[in-house]
């Protein structure tokens, strides 16, 4: 549907022999943010590379409002708003912090709205504009994760993916990057927020989406799933 952000519908996926991804489907309505939950090696992170086109699936399609992009390049399905923030912040380490930033900006397609350029993302990331100069090897794993967001968004996207945003940081910055991504979805950003920790989830989330073993085995709201008794420990680790 049109009116939905993102759509995975039925998606198998493989790395080389093995298959990782099992009929997956899942719905991300515009300006909601869909929490996906699993333990390690559940399929999250592949559910997303599917997403961006780092990994055509075998079956199945991948749609952004309401247009196939399955099996497209990377940066063709970018052209169309999807932005990934990865696992691991993945900065461009010899760059300074406005190079990563300059280096991912894109006007967005359909004369929508330019949101965020470099003053827009130092607006949200002070830190970032204190050290615009600054490599990016250099930066805290807080700061990094800080650029590695503000980079996505200069991409100016309609869908922003991200994958385990709280990994390796203090509480204190956790809490920093939960603010923003609250501040983002308040903004009408449509967001997929891929983490093991529920709680983090459950707070910010409006549906949630439960992978094991490259399977949905829980969806629905959150209203729905705090009222229904559903006990996720066995899907996700936790004892």
């Amino acid at each position: 549907m049109a009116s939905d952000a993102l759509v995975l519908d039925g998606i198998d996926a493989f790395y080389g022999d093995s298959h990782v991804l099992h009929g997956v489907s899942l719905r991300l309505p515009e300006g909601r943010l869909l929490g996906l939950l699993g333990r390690n090696g559940a399929g999250k992170s592949t559910s997303m590379n599917v997403t961006v086109g780092l990994l055509p699936p075998r079956r199945g399609v991948v749609a952004v409002y309401g247009r196939a992009v399955t099996g497209r390049a990377p940066e063709a399905i970018a052209a169309h708003g999807v932005a990934l923030v990865p696992q691991g912040r993945r900065v461009f380490r010899s760059l300074t912090v406005r190079e990563n930033l300059a280096v991912a900006a894109r006007r967005p397609r359909g004369g929508l709205p330019m949101l965020w350029t470099l003053d827009s993302v130092y607006a949200i990331f002070p830190h970032l504009r204190q050290r615009h100069g600054q490599l990016a090897g250099s930066l805290s794993g807080g700061e990094q994760q800080m650029l590695a967001i503000g980079r996505a968004l200069m991409s100016n996207p309609r869908v922003l993916l991200m994958d385990e945003p709280s990994e390796g940081l203090a509480p204190q910055i956790v809490a920093e990057v939960m603010a923003t991504i609250r501040r983002l979805k308040a903004q009408g950003l449509s967001i997929v927020l891929v983490e093991q920790n529920p709680k983090l989830v459950f707070d910010v989330a409006d549906d949630i989406v439960v992978l094991n073993s490259g399977r949905v085995v829980v969806q629905g709201s959150v209203a729905e799933l705090r009222t229904s008794g559903v006990d996720l420990r066995q899907h996700l680790g936790i004892y």
